[in-house]
């Protein structure tokens, strides 16, 4: 593999699979694919990458404009300077209109495309992860399986579709207060979940559970209008299951933060990823979110091999 020189913007899901998407030096947008194609490559995709970036730095993935639903535009970091808070130098931050997305329905104000974009149907879900984690979340309507196939949710169901984006944001904010459910859960903790994850019984109970508190509260609790309660169960994608019934994986123990790292991609939920190094049997889990905002140069680099053995069980 001939090496190049990549900005990484984390992983996206299509329904192909997942990719690694990176940006070159100039700004053209590039997707890696990280779906195993069985009848050509049985063993799983190859990844080498060594990271270049600064130790413990991140770089600017640059700002968006908003025009509509499915109409936006990326500019790259003009400076292609480091993150000053997020994955954004402060100047790309102040022009970048997905800043409004998360305070619009309490403030109100927002670039007139943007408010285009929220105006479309958008959808509750309560997601929960390997060790039982759960979280309240919501997607756009065009975005509505891809989300919790990023998110890496185990189980998920929708518990209402509201008329718009703004509507839904209320309801998210009133399930955390009443519920308890918070609206994130940290990529490392769900990576580290699933190297010991509960059985898929325990939990779709689980998640089953805070769905239903959810659905009651949104019958009698709320005052406004605008939505309806929906019961619906999300699809996850077919690899979650190889990764669920990986027999014991460790959690990666080099950081992605600095090095050289090469293995091949058998499966991932989200952003995690099962991996096999070279010359090991033991198989990893690599959370490739911590690359996000980092630059690394694909190519024929291999990961050291840890000094582990299988957990016993």
């Amino acid at each position: 593999m001939a090496s190049e020189r990549f900005l990484c913007k984390g992983v996206s899901w299509h329904r192909e699979g997942p990719v690694l998407a990176l940006a070159t030096p100039d700004g053209a947008l590039q997707d890696l694919g990280l779906a195993p194609a069985t009848a050509t490559s049985p063993g799983g995709v190859d990844l080498g990458f060594r990271v270049i970036s600064r130790f413990g730095e991140r770089y600017c993935l640059g700002f968006h404009r908003v025009y509509g639903p499915d109409a936006r535009e990326h500019t790259p970091c003009p400076r292609q300077d480091t993150a000053a808070r997020g994955y954004q130098c402060g100047p790309c931050f102040s022009r970048d209109d997905l800043r409004f997305m998360h305070d619009v329905h309490r403030s109100g104000v927002a670039p007139e495309g943007l408010l285009s974009y929220l105006a479309q149907n958008h959808w509750l879900y309560v997601a929960t992860f390997a060790d039982g984690a759960s979280k309240v979340g919501t997607a756009a309507n065009l975005r509505k399986w891809h989300r919790l196939a990023e998110q890496g949710a185990v189980v998920a169901r929708y518990v209402a579709a509201a008329d718009d984006g703004q509507i839904v944001r209320v309801l998210e904010d009133a399930v955390t207060r009443a519920v308890g459910l918070a609206q994130a859960v940290r990529s490392a903790a769900k990576t580290a979940a699933l190297a010991l994850p509960l059985d898929g019984a325990t939990l779709d109970r689980i998640n089953a559970e805070f769905a239903k508190s959810v659905r009651a509260l949104l019958r009698d609790g709320m005052e406004i209008s605008g939505f309806r309660v929906v019961d619906e169960q999300w699809e996850p994608p077919s690899s979650w299951s190889e990764v669920l019934a990986s027999n014991g994986p460790q959690l990666y123990p080099h950081s992605l933060a600095a090095g050289e790292h090469g293995f091949q991609v058998q499966a991932m939920i989200g952003a995690a990823a099962l991996v096999q190094i070279q010359g090991s049997e033991v198989q990893f889990l690599v959370d490739l979110a911590r690359l996000k905002g980092q630059r690394i140069e694909l190519g024929d680099y291999q990961s050291e091999i840890p000094d582990v053995q299988a957990a016993l069980f």
